[in-house]
């Protein structure tokens, strides 16, 4: 039998591959010896200077490459962050993702605090994940007769004056802060401010300026580098994990400002706050949050890009607080759904749902359907980015938009606010319990009038696996538009649907409000 590469025996070829195969492996180390019976080694060294080189280089071969130099040169930098709250267990407010939502239940923050598939008595869950209250950054069981809970998690210091940063989720709400040093001194420490949004905070220990630190990488890692993870698993003491970057600008559904690094090492709870380095010993990034579809580290966890990290912590060092540009406008993906819809090539962009009233956005003449695909010249990828980059800017700069309307472009000017810290809330209004009205065929919906006369058609019924459902309507929403175009009687909608169907439109673009929030949805035409 012949090998076809090289018409030589095959017997031959497989022990030169498993030579080349053992110099490449032996090469990692430092020399390749090998022995064989017409082969003699030649040296100028004495034989007991020769041994002793040979088993020198032996070991050498044997011996990995290893992160012990980084380690000794960060570690004494990296800190445990202890809190105490007034309160018998944390406020949900600090769980990241909304109660029940898909985020919620495969995304886990992790803390010391955070026990997730904890019962309140310490004991596992059956299905290893908390229960409802315990979600967020979760307290440690009261001791009988005490109010107080406490909770623990990571951090780093950035400066030789005591500044170091670690999560909002950490110190979220704490009235007594405590950091333990890597030689185990205790410091008091003080919150110098916060920013949930990002998730982050920075705190300050008074009394010395000659604390070991580290600093903030320039560049953002590339996929595949090395990266370690320093932090305070379960209360363990200073711990060390090592992995790859597998991916930047990960959206996990924190919130609008994600672009987190996903690194694939065994992050564990307990390092919330704690550093991501490169092999340079500079930070890469703040550890926030574990893919746990059981509760326990699977070896995915995400981090805060360094770049983000500078931009709050200046602030917040600044003045205690953040502050971003805001132009007012609710805003989503371009979905290729809602790219058809609109006959464009392209999703790029940011689709605007609603201008909110009062708003830069309002005063330029910003409107629904308009997608933003430029800032000051600079390409939008997607609403994520749109919010980002709008975000990094101070209020009351200007900025030039690029906006597509009608397939048309134009050109916008306008003078960014600022972002408010609140949002009014306001109550979702009861859905209508009537389910008579209008059917909209082939797609599930029932229609009538909206209450008082009032814009758009209300959705009385949607029809469990219909087209609507599989679209995410709701009893109770109001159409507004149909291709742009509004709806005032549920005649309207059903003939707008048939135009469509007519004219061969495969997705029709609908503008809905559900309670409080808008949003475009690119309705799938049924081919029946």
């Amino acid at each position: 039998m012949t090998d076809n590469l090289t018409s030589k025996p095959r017997g031959i070829l497989s022990a030169r591959r498993f030579a080349l195969l053992a110099t490449a492996v032996a090469g990692l180390g430092a020399t390749a010896v090998f022995f064989a019976p017409d082969v003699s080694v030649r040296s100028n060294f004495p034989p007991a200077a020769q041994a002793q080189n040979l088993s020198q280089q032996a070991q050498t071969a044997q011996r990995p490459v290893g992160f012990a130099d980084i380690v000794e040169r960060v570690k004494p930098a990296v800190i445990s962050v202890r809190v105490r709250v007034d309160a018998p267990r944390l406020s949900m407010q600090s769980a990241p993702f909304q109660q029940g939502s898909p985020m919620d239940r495969f995304f886990r923050r992790f803390g010391e605090g955070d026990e997730f598939g904890m019962s309140p008595d310490g004991r596992a869950q059956p299905d290893g994940r908390a229960q409802p209250e315990q979600r967020g950054q979760r307290a440690v069981p009261v001791p009988p007769g005490g109010r107080n809970t406490t909770g623990q998690g990571s951090g780093f210091f950035i400066s030789a004056d005591g500044y170091a940063v670690t999560n909002n989720h950490v110190v979220d709400r704490a009235n007594n802060v405590q950091v333990i040093a890597d030689d185990g001194k205790v410091y008091d420490a003080r919150v110098i401010g916060t920013d949930p949004r990002t998730d982050l905070a920075l705190v300050k220990v008074d009394g010395r300026t000659d604390f070991p630190f580290v600093t903030l990488a320039e560049a953002p890692p590339r996929v595949g580098d090395w990266v370690l993870a320093v932090g305070n698993p379960f209360g363990l003491g200073g711990t060390v994990t090592a992995g790859i970057v597998s991916a930047n600008g990960r959206d996990i559904g924190a919130g609008p400002y994600d672009d987190f690094i996903q690194i694939d090492a065994p992050v564990n709870r307990g390092n919330s706050g704690g550093p991501t380095f490169d092999v340079n010993g500079n930070v890469i990034g703040v550890n926030t949050a574990i893919f746990s579809p059981s509760g326990g580290n699977v070896g995915i966890a995400f981090a805060i890009p360094a770049s983000t990290v500078r931009s709050v912590v200046a602030q917040l060092r600044d003045r205690g607080s953040v502050t971003r540009g805001w132009i007012g406008v609710q805003i989503q993906p371009v979905t290729a759904e809602i790219a058809d819809s609109l006959n464009l090539k392209s999703t790029q962009g940011a689709l605007v749902s609603e201008p909110q009233a009062g708003s830069p956005a309002v005063t330029a003449g910003i409107r629904a359907g308009d997608i933003i695909t430029h800032v000051n010249g600079t390409p939008v990828r997607d609403a994520r980015e749109l919010a980002r980059t709008i975000g990094a800017m101070p209020p009351n700069t200007s900025v030039r938009l690029t906006v597509l309307r009608n397939g048309a472009e134009q050109q916008m000017t306008l003078t960014l606010g600022e972002l408010p810290n609140q949002r009014e809330a306001r109550a979702t209004p009861e859905p209508r319990k009537e389910n008579q009205g209008t059917e909209v065929p082939r797609l599930g919906l029932t229609l009538a009038p909206a209450d008082g006369g009032g814009e758009g058609v209300a959705v009385t019924n949607v029809e469990q696996g219909s087209i609507a459902a599989e679209h995410g309507f709701r009893q109770g929403d109001v159409i507004l538009s149909i291709a742009n175009k509004p709806v005032k009687s549920p005649a309207e909608v059903r003939d707008m649907f048939a135009d469509a169907q007519k004219g061969g439109a495969r997705n029709v673009l609908v503008r809905v409000k559900s309670g409080d929030s808008i949003r475009f949805v690119a309705v799938r035409l049924s081919r029946a």
